[in-house]
């Protein structure tokens, strides 16, 4: 039977309320619009605080008219009808044109709810042509009425410049006057066991709430299912893809005489690790195994004796890496380890999107005749022309990078499902991992090889200081070493990519970039005689890669690049890190960045340069990276710092978790105790047949996905 969830939007509330909430919102189904839960609750007789409105933002403000006056427009006919708002201490300016009617409604001492784009002219902040809905004032002649309709919850909701709060407020209330009762997914003996409301009553409240009780009690139920729902799901496709059989690959001869050939010891986690992968390797069902480890842990190594055992009896291993960069150093690593006689029975080989059609058409040739045991490539290996004779492994690198279709599309192209191993230098906690990744087995290299020297950061925010840092500089390279110069941007006109800016703290200046800074170190007499040379995305391929082995061979003294040499570069003669504009970075990127430096036993020395203040967010992602070099420390402080939004981002949860409430910086008891219980019914039902309205919500989530996917391709 079809749930009322399911039922379009158009067929409930009409064809143009429809159609504004899915261009706006995206909201297609009653199911969709039930769950746009409200962003908070206003009171009628509470106001919002004027003085932290965000520019250029849409906003919807509780406030009270102040002020009304109306006076005509010099250049043109017509009047301004402007209308000064007021919380009580800052002041908002409502501009209207040729609405001089509206003082009739909006006269001094009413309060509303006021919605648009905040605005700013000669210094104040205005909301032009905004919309606004006034409280009633004829219900105070009833005190008790008054009270209680004073003391009201007003849901806020996340709007849009074409549907403002109230209207989506509207719509709602139009679908829960009909809404019949709802089969609940989360089952009577969890849900008792919690103390959670019904599911019909918690969605009823979240949105038309009498007290504030009502509605904390709703979030609190509604949460729980979200993770619950959620938890289920991944446990689920989890199990589905044990179900299905894959080709074992056991450890022969050829990566015996690799590991005997190794010139020097494995640590304790990489040894670990790969007993890990090589008993999954070993079974009839896919591996799906996540390794995270530091930067300069050996995740590549753990990898490659992966890849040798897949190739023992003639299975191809491919590996994804993000940039072309990375791809094309992923090769030279591989074949340098492997040694000239492995490499020419393995035959590594390269593919990206910038090889030339001969190079291309070569690489196709050896990857489909089953020639090449060991391929290495970017995007380019999800391309339709790329044929395996006998894919047994997917390494995908640095998996935040990549969305999870991307990952499935590499693995679609086994004849049988392949292994899947995926690796990340970016330490993830436990929360994240459970509602990304909780699908895959997790392995942590925490250990570092020894040899390894601690890395010395300070942080760069003053002139004297910054004079200081290309002095540094000019001492490293005088003992024969090399520095990274990091900046966010290529030049002035554009930034290469998104860069993680707290929303709240954007940097006063133009970003540093590529090309002035090349400039301005060329002509620095400390830096005189220097060997400098940029490196960023909007380079060649070849030019890319000439740069990066004149960089490597010692032969350029200072790199100043974007963050193309984020992931994976590996100089071990670069002794330096530079940052400029840190404040604009990530705590991950930060961290990832520094680990490019102190790689080859000489002492590592990295310097966050930034203009950001004190006591901004900006600073403290900076300050909290200067202050340790432990990864997994720097992760759970970065789940802190960062935004619900950026912590799992659209391409690392590929359309899969959609969070509402959930919150993993806050609510990872939550989380663990939901798969917990999550893991227990399926243990004991995996079809879901005593389970009915589980099993529908979770195909109505993979709906959803399918059809993001399908939307994105």
């Amino acid at each position: 039977m079809t749930s009322p969830l399911d039922g379009k939007l158009s067929n409930a509330l009409g064809g143009r309320t429809a159609t504004a909430l899915e261009k706006g919102l995206r909201l297609r189904t009653v199911g969709d619009l039930l769950s746009h839960y409200p962003r908070r609750y206003a009171q009628r007789g509470e106001l919002t605080a004027l003085t932290a409105l965000p520019l250029d933002e849409n906003v919807t403000i509780v406030a009270e008219v102040l002020e009304v006056r109306s006076r005509p427009m010099r250049a043109r006919g017509g009047s301004i009808l402007e209308v000064r708002i007021s919380d009580g201490k800052g002041i908002l300016t409502l501009t209207f044109f040729n609405q001089a009617w509206r003082d009739k409604e909006l006269r001094v001492g009413v309060r509303g709810i006021f919605a648009g784009k905040v605005g700013e002219y000669r210094g104040t902040l205005q909301l032009a042509h905004p919309d606004y809905e006034l409280f009633d004032e004829t219900i105070e002649t009833d005190p008790e009425k008054a009270k209680a309709w004073a003391e009201l919850p007003i849901p806020i909701y996340p709007a849009t410049s074409t549907m403002a709060s109230w209207q989506i407020q509207k719509a709602i209330e139009i679908v829960l006057d009909t809404l019949p009762e709802l089969d609940d997914p989360v089952p009577d003996s969890v849900r008792k066991g919690r103390r959670l409301m019904p599911y019909k009553r918690a969605v009823e409240l979240i949105h038309r709430p009498l007290t504030d009780a009502d509605w904390a009690g709703a979030r609190k139920s509604l949460r729980f299912q979200e993770a619950f729902v959620l938890q289920a799901a991944l446990l689920q496709q989890r199990a589905r893809l044990r179900e299905a059989a894959a080709k074992p690959r056991i450890q022969g001869q050829l990566l015996d005489d690799f590991d005997a050939a190794l010139p020097f010891t494995r640590t304790g986690d990489q040894e670990r690790v790969g007993f890990e992968i090589s008993r999954d390797l070993a079974e009839g069902i896919p591996m799906n195994r996540l390794v995270q480890g530091e930067v300069g842990s050996g995740k590549t190594l753990v990898a490659l004796r992966a890849m040798l055992a897949v190739a023992q009896d003639g299975g191809q291993s491919a590996l994804l890496a993000p940039t072309e960069v990375l791809a094309q150093q992923h090769l030279r690593s591989i074949v340098k380890t492997l040694g000239p006689d492995l490499s020419a029975r393995l035959r590594p080989t390269l593919l990206t999107g910038q090889l030339s059609a001969p190079e291309r058409r070569k690489a196709l040739l050896n990857i489909v005749a089953g020639g090449s045991r060991i391929v290495v490539g970017t995007h380019a290996l999800l391309g339709d022309r790329v044929e395996f004779i006998d894919l047994g492994l997917v390494v995908v690198d640095e998996q935040h990078r990549f969305g999870v279709e991307q990952r499935e599309a590499l693995r679609a192209k086994g004849a049988v499902p392949p292994h899947v191993l995926v690796l990340t230098a970016t330490p993830i906690p436990r929360t994240v991992a459970m509602t990304v990744f909780g699908d895959l087995d997790i392995s942590t290299i925490a250990e570092l090889p020894s040899g390894r020297v601690p890395i010395v950061s300070h942080v760069v925010s003053n002139k004297g200081l910054y004079d200081r840092a290309w002095q540094r500089a000019a001492e490293e390279i005088a003992k024969g070493r090399q520095v990274f110069v990091v900046c966010p941007a290529i030049d002035e006109a554009e930034v290469e990519e998104p860069l993680e800016v707290a929303p709240d703290q954007p940097s006063p200046t133009k970003p540093a970039n590529v090309t002035a800074t090349l400039a301005e170190l060329q002509a620095n007499p400390v830096l005189a005689g220097a060997r400098i040379q940029p490196l960023h995305g909007r380079m060649t391929s070849d030019e890319k890669d000439a740069t990066m082995r004149a960089f490597a061979a010692g032969d350029i003294d200072v790199l100043v690049a974007t963050t193309v040499i984020e992931v994976g570069v590996d100089v071990p003669n670069a002794s330096t890190m530079i940052i400029l504009d840190a404040d604009r970075f990530g705590v991950s990127q930060l961290h990832q960045l520094r680990g490019r430096v102190g790689r080859g036993g000489v002492p590592g020395l990295c310097l966050f340069v930034t203009k950001a203040t004190d006591d901004t967010l900006a600073r403290e992602r900076v300050e909290a990276v200067a202050a340790t070099l432990d990864g997994f420390e720097l992760a759970q402080k970065d789940l802190e710092l960062r935004r619900e939004g950026d912590v799992l981002g659209s391409t690392q949860s590929g359309g899969r978790t959609g969070l509402r409430l959930l919150r993993v910086a806050k609510d990872g008891e939550l989380i663990a105790e939901a798969r917990e219980l999550a893991a227990s019914i399926l243990d004991d039902d995996p079809s879901l047949a005593g389970h009915p309205a589980l099993r529908e919500a979770l195909d109505r989530r993979l709906d959803e996905a399918e059809a993001a996917f399908l939307a994105k391709n």
